[in-house]
């Protein structure tokens, strides 16, 4: 990482890493589903440890469930010193991806059918955050006399 993505402290912007969890989210996602993709959500962006100027970073993607037409993609981040080849798991992002068709409309997607036990884990977990992820909308719709839309 550079000094362009550094803040006065000499950190990486949160914001950085999070554009980069983005793009490679959508590679995984354009991957499984053969479709181009949107960014419907980021459900959780965890930062473990702060990543520093010079540190190389490596994201690596998961597709861990897949529905109609969204799916959950896991990205983890790790930063590694150059010098000495020490790696650490610095930040954990779950994010929701839409496929469209070439009218922008959502399209159905491949299923995805997990064999080992770590892949069925992922899977287990993405749908408890899908259900809670509805059941928060649902229950913010409805404190609204039944209105999505919101001024903040």
């Amino acid at each position: 990482m550079g000094v362009g993505e550094a803040n006065t402290a000499g950190n990486v912007h949160g914001g950085w890493i999070m554009k980069l969890c983005d793009e490679v989210a959508g590679i995984a996602a354009i991957r499984h589903s053969g479709h181009r993709v949107v960014t419907a959500a980021i459900d959780r962006m965890n930062f473990k440890h702060p990543i520093y100027v010079g540190e190389l970073v490596t994201l690596s993607a998961s597709v861990n469930a897949a529905w109609r037409s969204s799916m959950e993609v896991g990205v983890r981040v790790e930063k590694e010193n150059v010098w000495t080849g020490e790696r650490i798991h610095t930040s954990t992002a779950y994010l929701t991806m839409v496929a469209l068709d070439e009218d922008g409309e959502p399209v159905q997607i491949p299923a995805i059918a997990a064999e080992t036990p770590v892949e069925h884990r992922r899977a287990r977990e993405a749908q408890l955050r899908r259900d809670n992820r509805l059941s928060e909308r649902e229950q913010i719709t409805a404190g609204r006399g039944g209105r999505a839309d919101s001024t903040l």
